[in-house]
């Protein structure tokens, strides 16, 4: 299974630099949504959701979120996974319960 894992994170960062023009999405959260929740899944100094972070998350896939609890791939980009498997419940949303 988490071969998977690396293969599908493999699959997607190939497909994101063939399509560098076009807008990134992560588990139907939009990039002006990522951007929003940055600050707070970025170490060194995580800060508390904002409201327009909280409102993208409303529509995110949070099964999705899930699958990248032990990502190689989001810490590249600067984002800590536990860090944003936090974020939904700060947010008053809840998690799968197999998260």
């Amino acid at each position: 299974m988490a071969t998977g894992k690396l293969v599908a994170s493999m699959l997607i960062m190939v497909a994101l630099m063939f399509e560098g023009s076009r807008a990134m999405t992560l588990c139907d959260i939009d990039d002006k949504g990522l951007a929003d929740c940055k600050p707070s899944v970025t170490q060194p100094n995580p800060v508390d959701p904002s409201p327009d972070c909280c409102e993208a998350l409303k529509g995110a896939d949070l099964a999705c979120l899930c699958s990248y609890k032990n990502s190689m791939w989001l810490p590249s980009f600067g984002i800590d996974p536990m860090l944003a498997l936090s974020l939904p419940p700060k947010c008053n949303l809840q998690m799968p319960t197999n998260c």
